[in-house]
C-alpha cells in the first residue's frame, strides 16, 4: 500500500508542477518536508522550483522520458521520507488528496488516483472495502 501511495504522490507532484495552481501544491509539499526535516525545507523548495522548470520544458517539447524520470526521482524521495518517518504516510496521503490531486485536470486526476486493492478472505471471514470514485471489480 505504501508503494502505491508513493507512486501516486510522485506522479501527482510532477503533474501538478505544470498547473496554474502549483503554488498551493508546492506549499503543501514543502510543509510535509518541514515536518520531517526542517533544515531541508528551504533546499526542497528550491529543488521544486528547478524541477518545475524541467517539467514545463519537458511538456513543451513532449519529452515524456524526462518527465517520467522526474516522477521516478520524486517517488524515490517520497519513499525515503516516509521510510525514515512512517507517521508521515498519513500526511502524504492528505497532501495527495487535498493539494496534489485537486490541482490536476480531471483526466490526470483519474490516472493518478487509481489505486489497486487486493483482498483475500478465507474460511468464514468477511472483507469489506470502501472507496469512492469509479470502481472496477475484476
Amino acid at each position: 500500500m505504501l508503494d502505491q501511495l508513493v507512486a501516486a504522490a510522485g506522479a501527482a507532484l510532477v503533474a501538478a508542477m505544470a498547473t496554474d495552481t502549483w503554488e498551493r501544491s508546492r506549499g503543501a509539499v514543502v510543509s510535509l518536508w518541514q515536518r520531517a526535516h526542517p533544515e531541508r525545507a528551504e533546499t526542497i523548495e528550491a529543488e521544486l522550483a528547478e524541477v518545475r522548470d524541467e517539467v514545463l520544458s519537458a511538456r513543451g517539447t513532449a519529452d515524456e522520458e524526462t518527465e517520467q524520470a522526474l516522477v521516478a526521482d520524486w517517488q524515490r524521495r517520497l519513499r525515503r521520507l516516509v521510510r525514515d518517518d512512517p507517521r508521515l504516510a498519513d500526511e502524504l496521503r492528505r497532501v495527495l488528496d487535498e493539494a496534489l490531486i485537486p490541482a490536476l485536470p480531471p483526466a490526470a486526476q483519474d490516472r493518478v488516483a487509481q489505486i489497486s486493492i487486493k483482498a483475500t478472505t478465507s474460511g468464514h471471514g468477511r472483507t469489506t472495502i470502501l472507496g469512492q470514485g469509479t470502481q472496477h471489480n475484476h
